[in-house]
């Protein structure tokens, strides 16, 4: 193990209200790889917040074999588990023991679990145990359900169901958009509290814009088009290719490159091959400042994904001065604002697409930074905070969230 710390049991884990002390808070993952991208992402803004305020994160994650090191974001304990297949390198923590006896070594103060089917025991685990839990719903149940294909009854009867029994055992579900909370208001759940994610507007910002990144990947004359995404069912990326399509076949000169992997990269790579489409597939684009210089340089963004409940790709984008279409069905629509658009259709995405085009290039950059800059992490970090009852025991630092 690297980095390793004291993983002995502290004192009795407290309820209520966390006082001035600082406060262990264990967070639970499942479905994160060193490939995934929203997730990750916040679970390491958040744990460096929660360090910052004078809190002990530790995060609990699944991989391919065990490791407990320190990092920004505080301890992270890797525990082996299955790699799911089909979902491009998908984790989970499986096996319940191990998982079990770990929470009991670290006694946590708190617990913040993001996975609510598979790891939905450890809200009764910390009922047991007397710590204040949270839920923390990254996605909507009925709608990657829908996604997969199970009809719209039979997959909100099943959503309706995981989400009574999520919300009896934790003390608090968090939601990060009013879009994600609209299903626990329906079966009128009275613990959801909203806390909504951010951007770091220091490392994602125009300033990236780079003439060589347009010319690597289009002419002059050709709108360059963003996909930064999962390739997997739920977040559509197939709409993408569809309104590049449509472009095309309006006359419109427009490309697009794809950063991101999964399940669905060769199919679709065969298929903008077969279509003659003018796509370029990048894969999981690691280096932050390499994906930064292509979303500062891009025309329009889109995100396709219909059961986004917030959608951080299209938030670094409009960070980064560029506009994003998204899916009507999705919480991005209130999200983007007006710098952006909403479509339902590959066609109305081109539509969307023309009409963004059209506004002078500063104008649509300066409106969609301003809307960037409504969501930095540190007030995100707050309201989870706010949300585990765990006030910061020092003052957050100030640094990270300006444009320098």
């Amino acid at each position: 193990m690297n980095g390793t710390v004291d993983g002995t049991t502290r004192g009795a884990a407290s309820g209520g209200t966390g006082g001035s002390r600082p406060l262990r808070i264990v967070r639970v993952a499942n479905f994160v790889t060193p490939v995934s991208g929203g997730l990750r992402t916040a679970l390491r803004h958040l744990g460096e917040g929660y360090a910052a305020a004078g809190h002990e994160p530790v995060l609990v994650v699944p991989g391919p074999e065990r490791s407990d090191e320190l990092t920004s974001q505080g301890r992270v304990i890797t525990v082996p588990g299955p790699e799911i297949p089909g979902t491009g390198g998908y984790r989970v923590l499986a096996r319940r023991a191990p998982v079990e006896a770990l929470l009991a070594r670290l006694a946590p103060d708190r617990l913040e679990v993001s996975d609510r089917t598979t790891l939905r025991w450890t809200g009764e685990w910390a009922r047991r145990h007397r710590v204040p839990a949270v839920m923390v719903s990254h996605e909507s149940a009925d709608g990657v359900l829908g996604t997969w294909g199970v009809p719209t009854p039979l997959a909100r009867r099943f959503g309706d169901a995981l989400n009574r029994r999520s919300a009896y055992a934790y003390t608090r579900i968090v939601c990060t958009t009013a879009w994600a909370a609209a299903e626990f208001d329906r079966i009128g759940a009275r613990n959801v509290v909203r806390a909504p994610l951010g951007v770091d507007l220091a490392a994602w910002h125009g300033g990236h814009h780079d003439p060589e990144v347009r010319a690597r990947y289009a002419r002059e004359d050709e709108a360059l088009l963003v996909l930064c995404s999962r390739l997997s069912p739920e977040k559509r990326p197939d709409d993408a290719l569809d309104a590049l399509a449509h472009l095309r076949g309006q006359g419109v000169a427009a490309v697009l490159v794809v950063a991101g992997d999964g399940p669905l990269r060769a199919r679709l790579t065969a298929r903008a091959a077969a279509a003659r489409l003018p796509v370029t597939f990048l894969g999981h684009v690691a280096r932050r400042p390499e994906l930064a210089a292509l979303l500062a340089t891009a025309d329009v963004a889109l995100a396709p994904g219909p059961v986004e409940t917030f959608g951080l790709a299209a938030l670094e984008a409009l960070a980064c001065g560029t506009p994003v279409v998204a899916s009507s069905r999705s919480a991005l629509p209130a999200l983007i604002g007006p710098a952006g658009a909403a479509a339902a259709t590959p066609a109305q995405y081109a539509h969307a697409v023309r009409r963004l085009l059209a506004v002078p290039a500063e104008t649509r950059r300066a409106t969609a930074r301003a809307r960037a800059e409504l969501h930095p992490w540190p007030a995100a970090v707050a309201a989870f905070l706010a949300a585990h009852d765990a006030p910061a025991v020092r003052p957050a630092a100030a640094a990270g969230d300006a444009r320098p």
